[in-house]
């Protein structure tokens, strides 16, 4: 069990993304799924990762932007500009979109004509359940991170940062697990050879 990992991640899906006008208030807004449960995601052959429906128990004060700028927030859920909300589904969002703001019209209208489909979310992992396989393979289930952000982005983040990340991990464990079995080995070996010199003596 992996607790803290102290670095901020991203993570993206293709989805869904909806916009609507709430005709009672004439308010826009844009609404996705900026994360999916229990949906397995190979980082590298043998290697998997997926977030588990625990991820986000404590929402805090988190803000909705493009593309991870800090310079383009759309809304913030302190300011109930932006909602969350956890179903069996995933982290599913609304951002009502400020219409004095000529960007946020403009992403509003991208994300309309289907030209930008896909969110992120920006995260730290503070709790993770590592699993080795009998195949040799490795999965990683995110069970609980502290939410700084959501993003709309016109490209995903790279798959191969995230890929880089985890490799490292997995190098250090693996290494560390070669290490382990080495010991035992020697442990073994070590206690083999006393027992074989205790029934030489008797």
């Amino acid at each position: 069990m992996k607790v803290r990992s102290g670095i901020k991640q991203y993570r993206s899906i293709s989805t869904d993304i909806q916009t609507r006008s709430e005709e009672t208030s004439e308010e826009k807004r844009i609404a996705a799924y900026f994360a999916i449960f229990n949906k397995e995601t190979e980082l590298w052959p043998g290697a998997f990762e997926e977030v588990a429906p625990t991820a986000f128990g404590n929402i805090g004060d988190v803000r909705g932007l493009f593309n991870h700028d800090t310079g383009k927030v759309l809304g913030r859920t302190k300011s109930n500009t932006l909602t969350l909300q956890v179903d069996e589904k995933g982290l599913y969002g609304e951002i009502i979109v400020n219409e004095n703001d000529s960007e946020a019209v403009n992403l509003y209208e991208r994300v309309k004509r289907g030209d930008i489909d896909q969110c992120s979310f920006g995260f730290e992992i503070v709790k993770e359940h590592e699993e080795w396989r009998e195949d040799g393979s490795v999965k990683w289930t995110i069970e609980e991170v502290e939410l700084f952000e959501v993003s709309i982005v016109a490209f995903p983040a790279y798959q191969d940062t995230i890929a880089e990340a985890r490799q490292q991990q997995f190098k250090k464990i693996s290494e560390s697990r070669m290490a382990a079995k080495k010991q035992q080995l020697k442990e073994r070996i070590k206690n083999g050879i006393k027992k074989i010199s205790y029934r030489e003596k008797t």
